[in-house]
């Protein structure tokens, strides 16, 4: 797999008769090694590693109703009060980022309503703190630590 802009992580992979699968460290097994599970799994390790966010305070691909759609986001990272925190969207390190991309993830925050929504490919990152009373947002330089 292509090397991602995160620092080095090691990841628990294996090859099998389901083809090259890697361990998830939030949904505790092994998932399909695919281009965009390779971002989600760098951009876990980076958020517990890196920016201490818990690993039992994340969740990995639910469903979310979006205008009675039932539609399914990356990942969310909530806090101790099990409030969402950091909505997360991730695609393969070939998709670029785009305004469909952060319109795609701000449809799925109007009803999630987390404060920080995070955007990557692996290559390039953007996070935005979100302010619903103005609905309007503004990108931040890096992730804060979890709980800042």
């Amino acid at each position: 797999m292509e090397k991602l802009k995160f620092p080095e992580y090691k990841f628990n992979v294996k090859r099998n008769t389901k083809g090259t699968q890697i361990f998830d460290i939030v949904r505790k097994k092994f998932v399909q090694l695919t281009p965009e599970e390779w971002v989600r799994q760098h951009a876990i390790c980076f958020l517990h590693f890196e920016r201490d966010f818990p690993l039992t305070l994340m969740k990995v691909e639910k469903e979310v109703e979006v205008n009675l759609l039932r539609k399914r986001f990356d990942l969310l990272c909530y806090n101790n009060l099990g409030k969402p925190v950091l909505l997360c969207e991730f695609k393969r390190s070939t998709v670029a980022i785009n305004e469909a991309t952060f319109n795609q993830v701000a449809r799925y925050n109007l009803s999630i309503q987390a404060p920080l929504v995070y955007v990557t490919n692996g290559i390039k990152h953007f996070i935005a703190e979100v302010n619903f009373s103005t609905k309007s947002h503004s990108f931040l330089s890096e992730i804060p630590k979890y709980g800042k």
